[in-house]
C-alpha cells in the first residue's frame, strides 16, 4: 500500500500481523494506515506497528494509533509498536502518548506473549 510519502508492507504471521511504516504518517497518509489497521483487524492476535522507517508522525498519526490501540483493546486484541526511530519516540514522550501504548523489542517481536 502507497500514498504518496507513506508506504505499508504487511507481513502477516501466525498470531499477529505487522505492519512495517515506511517514510511519513501525517493528515494525508493516515488514512492508508487507518484501512491497514482495519483490514488487519480480524487477524491474529496481535497488531505489530514496525516504525524503524517511519521518519515523522504528526498528530494525525498518533491519534490513528491511539484509536487502533483503543479497538485492539475492546476487540481482546493487542497493538504494539516496534523499532521506533528517535524523532517518533520523542513525540510519543512529549505527548504523553507513549505511556499508553506497549513497545516491543526486535528480539520481543518474535515471542510476544
Amino acid at each position: 500500500m502507497r500514498v504518496e510519502h507513506l508506504q505499508i508492507d504487511v507481513r502477516r504471521e501466525p498470531d499477529r500481523v505487522v505492519l512495517v511504516l515506511h517514510g511519513e504518517l501525517d493528515l494525508a497518509s493516515a488514512p492508508l494506515l487507518q484501512s491497514a489497521i482495519e483490514q488487519s483487524a480480524g487477524e491474529g492476535e496481535w497488531t505489530v506497528l514496525d516504525m524503524e522507517d517511519l521518519q515523522f508522525i504528526d498528530s494525525t498519526g498518533l491519534r490513528i494509533i491511539l484509536r487502533a490501540h483503543q479497538q485492539a483493546g475492546e476487540q481482546g486484541r493487542e497493538l504494539a509498536l516496534t523499532r521506533v526511530q528517535q524523532q517518533v519516540q520523542r513525540l510519543l514522550s512529549i505527548t504523553g502518548v507513549g505511556k499508553h501504548l506497549q513497545s516491543i523489542d526486535v528480539a520481543d517481536e518474535k515471542t510476544l506473549v
